[in-house]
């Protein structure tokens, strides 16, 4: 197995963000693909471990590439190859693993739900214990850009729920991650973001900076912790090891 983290764009401007900082830091070397861009998805037996972006796809759709994206994680998910999907790459773990992708009641888009209370993420006994969220409490605020929301087949065990959309985090396996709601954001992702998306311009880039800025810190120390326990999950030595 190469010591390397294979890393799934779905569409270029979701990349990996909070991510990207941290690999350079503990000196972990990772491969990029692009899917949109028509790159291949990567033999997962190559890597450590996988993480898989978002997107505006949806896994129910009938594309080569997305059935290729599917049969991939599913290897991975036999392997028992250490996985970490965000919004759409949570999506497809679930599809993967036998559950079902289905619209949300309601988008969930922003920082804030459509009467102003707070986006956040409460774990379960599950998730409390889980490795994942070591040493972090177990209520987070969060970012949601999504339409569609999982149905997880049995034996997925939830991790974190919403109050909105309840399926928040997830686990197939032993070591295979999803997330619904986005914690690797930097503030230039979503400035890019609120160029491109149409339900976030709609709800204005200042407005959505902003309520970035008055969370920063406390999202950004959040992600990072995150990201970091699934690095040690896929056993990534950290910097200055043995």
């Amino acid at each position: 197995m190469q010591e390397r983290l294979l890393i799934v764009k779905n569409i270029t401007h979701e990349g990996p963000g909070l991510l990207e900082g941290l690999l350079l830091d503990r000196r972990i070397d990772a491969d990029i693909a692009d899917l949109s861009r028509g790159d291949p998805f990567p033999d997962p037996d190559s890597y450590r471990a996988l993480v898989v972006l978002g997107g505006p796809q949806s896994v129910n759709d009938p594309t080569p590439e997305m059935q290729g994206e599917l049969k991939q994680i599913e290897k991975a998910l036999k392997k028992e190859i250490p996985y970490l999907g965000i919004c759409l790459g949570m999506q497809a773990l679930v599809h993967a693993a036998g559950g079902r992708v289905v619209p949300c009641p309601e988008k969930e888009t922003g920082f804030f739900d459509p009467t102003g209370d707070p986006y956040r993420m409460e774990l379960s006994e599950e998730g409390q214990s889980d490795p994942l969220f070591k040493g972090l409490g177990d209520r987070f605020r969060v970012f949601q850009l999504h339409g569609e929301t999982v149905v997880p087949a049995t034996g997925t065990v939830l991790l974190g729920t919403g109050h909105r959309c309840h399926h928040q985090a997830v686990k197939a396996g032993k070591h295979a991650y999803g997330l619904q709601c986005h914690f690797e954001m930097t503030r230039d992702t979503l400035d890019r973001w609120t160029e491109i998306d149409p339900d976030l311009k709609a709800m204005g880039r200042e407005r959505l900076l902003g309520e970035f800025d008055e969370l920063q810190e406390e999202y950004r120390t959040t992600g990072l912790r995150l990201l970091g326990n699934f690095l040690d999950i896929a056993g990534f030595k950290a910097e200055g090891t043995a």
